[in-house]
């Protein structure tokens, strides 16, 4: 019986890392930690039986190599599931924080770690330069895994969701640079022009081939392939642009990245499909993926450097959390964002490993190779085993864990919430807000006749209810979900009131016909925080940003208003069951 046949490998791995990940899992750390600590496991197990032994388990590096493809399969969906994530209309009230943060992290991350490796631990150059450049790396698919495992959802998580691929765009950019930089002989115009050079020809050519794949695509799924394979067909597009990219030797990494980018912007529905069409096998792919990431990763790297080793981690660490707490102070986000954001950086992944790899297999570095090799993958383990549990953390205590759960109003996200709204009628007001809320929702009316519902609806009753809050509405004659935008006014509108309190705060309403009771819920909740919470109402009222109202709504402060929809229906099924217990009794 012959047991070297691939299959049964990823067999073993995959069996091997989804125990790790469930052991791991109990103890209330994040599973992933558990599939890269198996990873490393299995390595240690194949060097024992291998040295002591003499036995070949199989178990070893050369796996990761065997299953590239797979590999890569995997890192191309992270990267493309990391590019849907920036739906520009979504981004609206993020790109502020997120523009700062990459340049932050472009800027402060690198520089701390070169000074720190080139007069702390005394390193060569062109060595700290190239470590500076990886160090800007993170680790998107331990971060959304993170992400998705804690149910988080809130400011600091839309942001690191959002900014994880852009950094890695950033990292991968100034790798391209620094690489180019330091192959032209002398410091000069020379090396910088083929710095810069090099740079955009990678980004430039992975921007072609993700575009075009995502492009003929789309083209596909609008007039040829039916709703049912959309999924495949988005699977076909990973791959596509993985091997072109491959092809042209520049990053598959990139090319994912845009290509999630451009269906996710071009037709934003066709993501959720994708997601859904890989969901049931996500377990599986990430399990082995992450497994195999740790048995690439040797601790016995660690010893015999072990002072530039931890240098090199606490200088990432250090620039990480200088960058993301200097680019939110000057944003003006919440304090708990700012105080964690740059803990939840920590993972470092996937594209550091392939920058590594790209300097090992370099013939014109190879003097290089084996120091940045070495620090760069021993501290890589020690980031991929602490850095899950650093964001975990981090979501813990900035309290997003566990608000992914449905919730009364979670049809108010940040990009659905406007700041500073000004008008000199109802009208001009209803008209802004349904500009935005057009923009961001996928409506089954245009907009004006929207906008003439809604003027019909207030032409006949205002919706002015007092208190500062106005709830202009329409009712649409569709089977689809409620959707809205909240416009804030800190200064007050001057309409006509009940009693005679300016607006501060209006809510405009699309709800379809299915959906008439939660408008009522909704209405209600509204009313109650007016009337009963007045921190809240101020706070609300007087919000900074559409960041600041966010969290006023979703705080466990809201709760009475904002709850969590499973727990009500939990305890509607509980009220039934006791009443029918008292009537057969």
């Amino acid at each position: 019986m012959n047991f070297d046949d691939p299959l049964i490998k990823l067999a073993i791995v995959l069996v091997a890392g989804i125990v790790g990940g469930e052991l791991v899992g109990r103890i209330r750390l994040p599973k992933v930690t558990g599939w890269i600590g198996t990873g490393i496991l299995l390595r240690m197990f194949d060097q024992y039986l291998s040295r002591e032994h003499h036995f070949d388990s199989g178990l070893n590096p050369a796996n990761v190599t065997a299953f590239g493809p797979y590999m890569n399969f995997v890192l191309g969906y992270i990267a493309f599931t990391v590019g849907a994530a920036l739906h520009f209309a979504s981004l609206k009230n993020a790109g502020k924080r997120i523009g700062l943060l990459l340049l932050c992290e472009a800027i402060i991350t690198p520089s701390v770690v070169f000074v720190a490796l080139r007069y702390g631990g005394g390193m060569e150059i062109k060595s700290a330069l190239l470590l500076a450049a990886i160090a800007i790396a993170g680790a998107p698919g331990t971060t959304v895994l993170v992400v998705q495992e804690a149910r988080a959802r809130g400011i600091l998580t839309r942001t690191l969701v959002a900014a994880v691929a852009l950094i890695d765009m950033v990292a991968v950019g100034a790798f391209e640079f620094v690489w180019a930089f330091i192959r032209v002989p002398g410091v000069g115009v020379n090396s910088l022009q083929a710095g810069f050079g090099n740079m955009g020809v990678e980004f430039g050519f992975a921007l072609i081939i993700g575009f075009g794949c995502a492009g003929l695509a789309l083209l596909l799924t609008r007039t040829l392939v039916g709703p049912a394979f959309v999924g495949p067909t988005m699977v076909a597009v990973i791959l596509g642009s993985w091997g072109a990219a491959a092809g042209m030797g520049v990053s598959g990494i990139l090319a994912c990245t845009f290509a999630g980018i451009a269906v996710s912007n071009l037709r934003h529905a066709t993501v959720r499909s994708t997601e859904a069409y890989l969901h049931s096998i996500g377990g599986v792919l990430f399990a082995a993926f992450f497994t195999f990431a740790g048995m690439k990763l040797d601790f016995s790297l660690v010893l015999p450097s072990l002072t530039l080793v931890l240098l090199f981690f606490a200088a990432r660490f250090f620039g990480k959390y200088a960058g993301a707490f200097t680019a939110m102070q000057i944003a003006g986000v919440t304090k708990s964002v700012r105080n964690f954001l740059g803990l939840s950086l920590l993972p470092h992944g996937g594209v550091a490993v392939g920058l590594i790899l790209l300097v090992q297999g370099d013939p014109n570095l190879t003097e290089l190779s084996s120091e940045v090799t070495t620090i760069g993958l021993a501290a890589l383990a020690i980031n991929q085993l602490l850095g899950p549990s650093a964001t975990r953390f981090a979501l813990n205590r900035v309290g997003e864990s566990g608000k992914a759960r449905p919730r009364l109003l979670d049809f108010l996200d940040e990009h659905r919430i406007t700041v500073g709204i000004e008008g000199k009628t109802r009208e001009d007001v209803v008209r802004s807000l349904a500009r935005q809320l057009c923009a961001t929702a996928n409506l089954p009316v245009d907009e004006e006749t929207f906008v003439q519902q809604v003027l019909t609806r207030e032409m006949a009753e205002s919706t002015c209810v007092g208190h500062g809050l106005m709830i202009p509405h329409a009712v649409i004659d569709a089977d689809s979900k409620l959707e809205g935008v909240l416009g804030i006014s800190p200064r007050g509108l001057n309409f006509k009131t009940p009693d005679g309190r300016p607006i501060h705060a209006v809510l405009l309403l699309a709800t379809p016909e299915n959906e008439r009771e939660r408008h009522l819920e909704i209405l209600a909740a509204f009313a109650h925080l007016i009337t009963h919470d007045e921190n809240l109402c101020e706070q609300l009222y007087h919000a900074r940003s559409a960041a600041h109202a966010y969290n006023v709504l979703h705080a466990d402060d809201a709760e009475d208003i904002n709850y969590f929809l499973d727990e009500v229906m939990e305890e509607v099924d509980i009220a039934e069951e006791a009443g029918q217990e008292r009537t057969r009794n």
